[in-house]
């Protein structure tokens, strides 16, 4: 049975990659992953504003002068500032194992983002996942100017670097598919569906912002299964589903409406790093079941462009729905 499938350009020996998160900070986990069947790892973010706070804080020690101030730091502890130690993994990374890793990049300006980006480039990453993870909670920016930062640091950072860049994007724009199509015009050689915004709950007895992120759950599947199915075959760059992978079926449903590759961290999270085999001794089984040989033999073959009643992606379908009471708690 042949796996193998193409993410970014890469050749991967089968679709499943981790997605980013800290189990990849640990060189024992990279490994391990990889022989539980990983076929490509996304390292956790790095991301602009720890690094330069971090920076910002010891310049200002160094300023003051502050004896007492440096006890609470290690000796020579400027070679720890910085990127450096992403950079390092990045490296350490790539000579563990031999499947693509992929770095994952979350800028606050242009600069930032292309700086960064060439560094991780030169520290041997297979590819950069762009995390834009933007709120955009000043109820002055409008949609427009929002969408244009996205473009824009695309366009910036794919001029600084030469292996293939990935969007990752939310779900909230107001036309999802068309913000995709205007990444991918705009030279993205790929897209992460979806991101998981940071939502904070409140503690009613403390009154405090409840600062937690919960896993994800199978039932999340089914945002980027719909605009999955939509862009298959409409978009040049690659697609990665993300988001409600716990068991082999996710990875399948996601497969059929068009994924090229399928990430997971909650899973593994949940059931440590092991249950990585699990998943995919489970996509072997259940193709075996379907006596299908290859991956693209089910790729795309429920996407929207492919079945017959395309209004069961659209909105007279929740009509019928409503009519049938076919609704589940």
């Amino acid at each position: 049975m042949d796996l193998s499938t193409r993410y970014l350009g890469l050749d991967l020996k089968n679709p499943l990659v981790v997605s980013a998160s800290p189990l990849s900070l640990d060189l024992g986990n990279v490994r391990k992953l990889e022989d539980m069947g990983t076929a490509a790892i996304v390292l956790p973010s790095i991301f602009q504003e720890d690094i330069e706070n971090e920076i910002d804080e010891i310049e200002r020690l160094v300023a003051e002068g502050s004896s007492e101030a440096f006890s609470y730091f290690p000796a020579r502890m400027t070679e720890n500032v910085g990127p450096k130690n992403y950079l390092d993994l990045i490296r350490k990374a790539r000579q563990a194992v031999d499947i693509p890793i992929i770095a994952s990049l979350n800028g606050s300006s242009l600069s930032g983002w292309t700086g960064y980006a060439v560094q991780m480039e030169q520290a041997g990453a297979s590819a950069i996942e762009l995390n834009v993870y933007f709120l955009p909670t000043d109820l002055m920016l409008s949609g427009a100017e929002v969408e244009a930062r996205y473009v824009d640091i695309l366009k910036a950072v794919k001029a600084a670097v030469k292996i293939p860049v990935a969007m990752k994007l939310s779900p909230y724009f107001s036309s999802v598919g068309h913000m995709v199509k205007t990444l991918d015009a705009a030279g993205a050689d790929g897209f992460v569906l979806f991101n998981r915004f940071y939502q904070p709950d409140i503690d009613l007895e403390e009154l405090t912002l409840l600062r937690d992120i919960k896993l994800s759950n199978k039932g999340e599947i089914r945002l980027p299964l719909l605009w999955i199915a939509a862009l298959s075959g409409n978009i040049r760059g690659s697609i990665a589903a993300s988001s409600g992978v716990q068991t082999a079926a996710e990875i399948i449903k996601y497969l059929f409406v068009g994924a090229d590759v399928v990430m997971t961290t909650s899973a593994l999270l949940r059931h440590g790093i092991g249950y990585m085999q699990t998943l995919h001794d489970g996509l072997v089984a259940d193709l075996k079941t379907r006596e299908v040989q290859t991956i693209s033999e089910i790729r795309g073959r429920m996407s929207r462009g492919a079945v017959t009643d395309v209004a069961a992606f659209d909105r007279v379908n929740y009509i019928r729905i409503l009519r049938t009471g076919a609704v589940t708690s």
